[in-house]
């Protein structure tokens, strides 16, 4: 069992023992990569996904007639004038005076235009305690927020001059500067305390400064290099910043994984007496095997994401899948090339105060974990029967999902003052904080018959109960373009206005707009865009799901030629995404122990996670699996009886699945810090997800029903035997021992 001649097979194996004879050559042709990949991003800029293909459908038709139209729309805003107690009316020379105020205050700002006064437009409220002065802001709408503290300035200095009265101001420029400065630093902070955080684990996890460094560096370096093909690819498929920060996060997770298993294999093989070539070898055709089967197998899930018609899924997916690839290529080839130059080296910097573990004693086996195994393998029944009835508990709540966008207070609740002034101003006037909004393009938008339709619009919307008004109808006669303004009756309340959208869409604009040929009238606005976008994502629910799950069985099978293997796998991972979406809904939409977790209960969960989770979770629970699984198969190739090979890989195993189920809890759980409830929920959706896989899963029902299989694990039917052999890269066959054999006394083919 000593340092002999290894003869391995297979991509990971043979790239490994590359990079180890050609160690400056692997690390300097991984350099160029990341410093090209940088450069050329860089050199070519990144283009993100615009307004008109974020969505189909009719927000999508708005979008597209409204850029073509070369119309850009201005971030509007709005000042809401309110009386505090029940004496003071629209009427009364006070409020008059007040409103006078606010449109010579903003007027005099030089940065807003078409200021309206709500004596002209007839936004009063019906209590009569209620106003809107209206305006646009000059300038680029998507920069809007930086010019805006002017204004608001001056909004604030006509409060103090009106006590009596409530004077706020919101808009889509206000709203975006109240969140840059509430909530942009915090998401900056979160993306980038991810790495000292996982550092400060790996630290404790080896022991030493070097050994911690080198996964970090090699997922920094990753990320870096796929920013930079984000850029370059982006001028095919444009990207975005929320692909951007999904990639960091997904990112540091596999490329510390990755590193982990690969280095913990390599130190485990040394500390067993073998020389660093031969340690490097064997860490090469068992762990870096399992790296490239469990990488493929995530970047699949990643891929299918790209099925959903979502630009903004498919950006997210696309950088996900490119991210996970260059970790996978990287651990698989410069990471063995760096070990091989620092040899013993990696053990520099070594943590006094953390005990160093002891040469030539083999792997560690956790007591911890090794006392769990010995009651899961004495009754394997229970185990199965109290595991899995404990993850269907927990599951049992996401049958009652409810997904939705959310609104403004769902979204941040009432610590922020904008949007205490968004409720009252829904309560005021409702849906006219996110009216719906009618693009109408025409061949020639001052006909007869367009104005005249135009106007039976604005009526009927108004008498079929859809809206309560004011209609407004803005022109732009060189485009033939009219923008109309709905506020939908519902407001704030999505099921309402939901309604309130369906009668525009399906009774008022046929009975009108509908009649004149020619004319384009689609409905978007952020109520329209919700239902939009719940539609397509709800179509690409079951071709998404079909997708990952078909591809990750038929790779599970290719890579373990085990149809039972294939189909444990894809069963166990399905109760870990069911078991975090029951604690999603249980603690997000029903508040049972949001508390806990600094949030509250909102009622629904925010639509796109559920099928993000899913995708995500699909993938990464694949590292645990593939690794747990490899090093059972590899014990049971030595000669091991199953039920002891499972014992082994799963104690051996113990240590690196818990640092790396480490590393990815608390990573994920930074983002369950932010303020924002969607971010809240994605957060704890895949903290908890990850936390219930590495444990539960991992940990007691894979060995649980590995055990009550026993060598059916290994069942591959006849006709399934001309299924490509992607399993020879396993165990080293010189410290394999005597040939494992079946009941008859056969070589085992595991």
């Amino acid at each position: 069992m000593g340092n002999g001649d290894i003869r391995v097979r297979g991509l990971a194996a043979r790239a490994g023992g590359w990079s180890a004879r050609h160690r400056w050559a692997a690390v300097g042709i991984w350099v160029l990569f990341v410093v090209l990949a940088t450069g050329l991003g860089s050199a070519a800029g990144r283009v993100d996904v615009k307004d008109s293909d974020q969505l189909k459908g009719e927000t999508h038709t708005a979008a597209r007639i409204t850029e073509d139209a070369g119309i850009d729309e201005p971030a509007s805003e709005t000042v809401l004038i309110q009386a505090k107690g029940s004496g003071l009316k629209a009427t009364d020379a006070e409020f008059r005076d007040a409103v006078g105020a606010v449109v010579r205050a903003v007027e005099g700002t030089g940065r807003v235009t078409e200021v309206t006064s709500p004596y002209d437009t007839k936004t009063i409220s019906k209590d009569g305690r209620s106003a809107l002065v209206q305006f646009d802001v000059r300038g680029e709408p998507d920069t809007a927020g930086e010019r805006i503290e002017p204004v608001l300035k001056a909004v604030e200095g006509v409060q103090q001059d009106h006590a009596s009265l409530r004077i706020e101001e919101i808009g889509g420029a206000s709203m975006m500067k109240t969140f840059d400065d509430a909530f942009g630093d915090d998401f900056k902070k979160a993306e980038y305390s991810a790495v000292p955080v996982a550092f400060g684990i790996l630290l404790i996890a080896f022991g030493a400064l070097v050994a911690a460094l080198l996964p970090v560096a090699l997922a920094v370096t990753a990320i870096m290099a796929t920013m930079g093909l984000m850029g370059v690819v982006s001028h095919v498929m444009p990207m975005s910043e929320t692909a951007n920060s999904v990639m960091l996060l997904v990112g540091m997770a596999v490329g510390v994984d990755y590193c982990l298993f690969y280095l913990r294999r390599e130190r485990e093989e040394r500390e067993a007496g073998r020389d660093a070539l031969t340690a490097l070898r064997i860490a090469a055709a068992t762990s870096g095997r399992a790296i490239v089967v469990s990488g493929v197998t995530v970047c699949v899930a990643m891929a299918g994401m790209l099925f959903t018609g979502l630009a903004e899924f498919e950006a997210m997916g696309l950088a996900s899948l490119m991210v996970v690839a260059v970790a996978m290529v990287g651990s698989v080839t410069v990471l063995p090339a760096l070990l091989s130059l620092l040899g013993e080296r990696v053990e520099k910097g070594r943590i006094p105060f953390l005990r160093r573990r002891k040469r030539g004693g083999g792997s560690q086996d956790s007591r911890f974990w090794t006392a769990v195994l010995r009651r899961v393998l004495a009754k394997p029944v229970i185990a199965v029967v109290v595991a899995a009835g404990a993850l269907l508990a927990i599951t049992a709540p996401a049958l009652g999902m409810k997904t939705q966008q959310f609104t403004l207070d769902q979204e941040f609740g009432d610590s922020l003052p904008i949007v205490q002034t968004y409720n009252r101003l829904n309560d005021a006037f409702p849906g006219g904080s996110e009216p719906a909004e009618v693009v109408v393009k025409a061949d020639d938008i001052n006909a007869p018959e367009v104005k005249s339709a135009l106007a039976d619009f604005r009526e009927r919307a108004i008498s079929s109960g859809a809206s309560r008004g004011p209609v407004e109808i803005k022109l732009h006669d060189a485009q033939n373009v009219a923008f109309v303004y709905v506020p939908l009756v519902g407001g704030s309340d999505q099921d309402k206005a939901g309604a309130s959208l369906d009668k525009l869409r399906d009774e008022v604009r046929p009975a009108t707009l509908g009649k004149v040929d020619g004319i384009e009238a689609p409905v978007t606005g952020q109520v329209a865009g919700s239902k939009d976008f719940n539609d397509q994502l709800a179509g690409a629910v079951v071709p998404v799901f079909a997708f990952v799950v078909v591809f990750a069985f038929a790779l599970m099978l290719l890579s373990f030629r085990s149809l039972t293997i294939a189909v444990t796998s894809i069963v166990l991972n399905l109760l870990s995404v069911g078991a975090a979406y029951g604690i999603l809904v249980a603690v997000f939409q029903h508040g049972w122990g949001a508390s806990l977790v600094g949030a509250e209960g909102v009622g629904a969960i925010i639509t796109w996670l559920p099928l993000f989770l899913f995708v995500i979770l699909f993938g990464l629970s694949m590292d645990y699996h593939v690794f747990v699984v490899s090093r059972i198969r590899e014990a049971r190739l030595r000669g091991l009886t199953t039920r002891d090979a499972i014992r082994h890989g799963v104690v051996t195993t113990a240590g690196v699945v818990t640092s790396a189920a480490v590393i990815m809890v608390a990573v994920f759980a930074i983002f369950g810090t932010l303020s924002m409830q969607s971010m809240k929920q994605m957060g704890v959706g895949l903290a908890a997800a990850v936390l219930i896989d590495a444990t539960i899963i991992r940990g007691v029902l894979l060995p649980a029903v590995m055990a009550l299989l026993g060598e059916r694990n290994w069942y591959l039917p006849k006709w399934l035997h001309r299924l490509p052999d992607l399993t020879h890269d396993e165990a080293p066959q010189e410290i394999a021992g005597p040939a494992a054999r079946d009941d008859e006394g056969e070589p085992l083919k595991v």
